[in-house]
């Protein structure tokens, strides 16, 4: 039998000892996604073809059709997975943050941080608006509804005693509109933005709206 090469290789390298059926499946899957990953982030959700994906994995044809139906089903499956990946790297950022205006300094680096790690990342959410709707709409789920949470939660303390209860959903909308459009013009479009520059400009724009004043820091 040939020996496997490509990303599901990597994945079940990292595995010291034997890996039972199961778990050599889920690694299968996990492979072909970051391939997906990366093969749209180079040439966007048209340019992405099956073989592509599946050379860069380092699996067999069949075996991506014993994980995804088609092309389409794997679009629409991977923008909400390595979202959670992102989403994840936040939440573990923001851990202990003492406070709202906290929570969003320390997520916004946490995010750029991300973005910088893995530059293919934004091209997926960028592109899926349109190409992979389904996957847009269910990541823009994921993300609102943990950021809806987390401004609730701040109110609950005595936070954001500007903003009403029924306005922190909208809110939400507009940090995250402001977080995305950001980090295109930081890492998409050649701009020679500063990413600490545009955190401490972010932040007076955040402070002003949710304890008033001049947003002056």
């Amino acid at each position: 039998m040939p020996k496997k090469t490509g990303l599901v290789a990597l994945h079940i390298s990292r595995h010291v000892g034997r890996i039972d059926r199961k778990k050599k499946s889920e690694l299968t899957r996990r492979a072909i996604v970051d391939a997906a990953e990366l093969v749209v982030g180079e040439l966007g959700y048209q340019g992405a073809s099956i073989s592509e994906i599946t050379r860069r994995a380092g699996v067999a044809l069949g075996t991506f059709y014993r994980h995804f139906e088609s092309r389409e089903k794997l679009f629409d499956q991977l923008l909400p997975e390595v979202g959670e990946r992102m989403l994840e790297h936040v939440r573990v950022a923001i851990h202990g943050a003492q406070s709202a205006l906290e929570v969003e300094h320390t997520g916004l680096e946490a995010f750029f941080d991300y973005l910088s790690r893995h530059p293919y990342f934004l091209r997926v959410l960028s592109e899926a608006q349109s190409l992979a709707p389904i996957a847009y709409e269910a990541h823009l789920k994921n993300v609102s509804r943990r950021y809806i949470s987390s401004l609730r939660r701040s109110k609950k303390r005595g936070e954001l005693k500007r903003l009403r209860e029924d306005e922190l959903e909208t809110v939400a909308y507009m940090l995250m509109s402001a977080r995305e459009y950001l980090a295109s013009r930081l890492y998409r479009s050649g701009k020679r933005l500063s990413p600490s520059s545009v955190i401490q400009t972010y932040l007076k724009f955040v402070r002003a709206a949710f304890e008033g004043g001049n947003g002056g820091t």
